[in-house]
């Protein structure tokens, strides 16, 4: 009972019911573990103690009262990119230092209207763009299970929090990896759902054909159980998929695990660059799946290689549409200067932080005329031939299993100077974003005391079989059970 803060969602959902703990013992203990830890995790950017206790009250009330909303009662953390109402939401730049968002995201929404107490809103690289939460204009977060690292980005704040236990569950979003990167490097179980599962308004956009919400958390049928509640059709998102949503816990509890599941290995995947320990870790999972009844095949990928120059050309040509909007006049942070022009100059310069600007630069040169048929629509071309291979690949297997990242989490400050280096990080995760298909990322083994992540991907609104292999994989192993020790 001291310890509720290492209650799964499941547990807690469980004791929640049968009148064990009350939402309010419940939410205490998560708040009582954030004073202790927070000072050096620095997972959140602001945390809502008061209006969480306010929510576990009124959770108990209605529990009381005979309500049984899937979520009553259990805290959780929401990316500091995700719109909540009246509540301050800056996507970790300081342009947005004071901006209180009129209204929810319809992640936030449906999280609210499954009973979900917000604990805070966590810590993320600006605008998203980072693969390590340093790029945070507000502080960098560290790795619960090694402070001196990072936690992966630029979901880093939701992926420390839920390692840390600050929080029993969380989203993130995935433009190139932001979901499953940080949730590999911090021990984690991470889902990004495919491209227009789960609706994007009131995302902060950072890349829109790119972007995706997704569930954290410390267990996959705890990330099913958020996954069911925040897939569906939305109408306020024109690339929202309608199309009907699976009961993803129900499916799990009845799954049939690894038996008679086809699962591929992409050679391309196992190559130069990747931690020698990282790779004997995934082949040690695959071989734990074939000996569960999974067949192995070996698959290709060819355009591999085309990934990382192809994402990071369509993403920062979007980030630069997309970042045109803060200009000091319609919201967030507003220098005032002597004309129209000046303002937009002084108030992005102030507002923007390096790595944003970069991207900025980047993607607006791969826009401009004489280079957009060279970079941007070459780009697009090649990410037609990504999603076919995988296509291809999904006619002869179920799911691909893969490293999440070439190596395990790095130290603070060692590749900020390095952006090309950064951006490598992301080798193995960006492929799905470009395809538009799912993705999730779970532990399955460390390497230098540092978790390694299993990737597992399945074809386009295949969340039902990726559920399956890795919650397969997560009843035959011990991973997902060893904690960090924060000192």
């Amino acid at each position: 009972m001291t310890k509720l803060y290492e209650l799964t969602i499941e547990q807690a959902q469980q004791k929640l019911r049968s009148g064990e703990i009350s939402a309010v013992e419940l939410t205490e203990s998560v708040l009582n573990r954030i004073a202790a830890v927070e000072d050096r995790v620095q997972a959140f950017i602001s945390v809502q103690a008061d209006a969480a206790l306010d929510a576990a009250r009124a959770a108990d009330t209605r529990r009381a009262n005979g309500d049984d909303a899937p979520l009553l009662g259990i805290p959780i953390a929401i990316k500091d990119a995700i719109l909540t109402k009246g509540t301050t939401t800056t996507c970790g730049s300081k342009i947005l230092e004071n901006f209180v968002p009129p209204y929810d995201a319809t992640v936030t929404a449906r999280l609210r209207a499954a009973g979900a107490i917000i604990i805070g809103k966590t810590n993320t690289d600006e605008f998203t763009m980072g693969s390590s939460t340093e790029f945070s204009a507000f502080h960098p977060t560290r790795n619960p299970w090694d402070l001196a690292r990072v936690p992966g980005g630029s979901s880093g704040g939701s992926a420390a929090a839920i390692a840390a236990r600050e929080a029993l569950g969380a989203l993130g979003t995935d433009t190139g990896g932001s979901i499953r990167q940080p949730a590999s490097f911090c021990g984690i179980v991470g889902l990004k759902p495919t491209y227009g599962r789960a609706s994007r308004y009131g995302l902060i956009a950072h890349g829109s054909s790119l972007d995706q919400p997704g569930p954290m958390a410390n267990s996959v049928m705890d990330a099913a159980i958020l996954l069911k509640i925040i897939a569906g059709h939305d109408p306020h998102d024109s690339t929202s998929l309608n199309v009907p949503v699976p009961d993803y816990p129900a499916e799990l509890r009845h799954s049939g695990g690894f038996d008679g599941l086809r699962i591929g290995v992409p050679r391309d995947y196992f190559s130069a660059g990747l931690n020698p320990v990282v790779e004997k870790t995934i082949r040690a999972a695959l071989a734990v799946a074939e000996e569960n009844g999974a067949q192995l095949r070996e698959i290709s990928l060819p355009h591999t290689d085309a990934g990382i120059p192809a994402y990071y050309l369509i993403s920062t040509a979007e980030a630069s549409s997309n970042l045109s909007r803060y200009d000091g006049v319609r919201f967030g942070l507003r220098v005032p200067a002597a004309s129209m022009w000046e303002t937009y100059f002084e108030t992005r310069a102030a507002g923007f932080g390096a790595e944003v600007k970069r991207r900025i630069m980047l993607g607006t040169y791969a826009l401009s005329a004489g280079y957009y048929d060279a970079y941007y629509l070459k780009a697009q071309k090649v990410r037609t031939l990504i999603r076919r291979d995988f296509e291809a690949a999904f006619e002869q297997v179920d799911v691909i299993f893969a490293p999440t990242t070439p190596d395990v989490a790095f130290k603070l400050g060692q590749k900020v100077d390095d952006p090309l280096q950064m951006y490598l990080s992301d080798i193995f995760t960006v492929m799905a974003n470009l395809a538009g298909i799912p993705g999730i990322s779970l532990p399955a083994g460390f390497s230098d005391g540092m978790p390694v992540g299993l990737q597992i991907l399945g074809p386009a609104l295949g969340e039902s079989v990726v559920l399956r292999a890795a919650h397969a994989f997560e009843q035959a192993t011990e991973w997902h059970k060893v904690m960090p020790k924060i000192e």
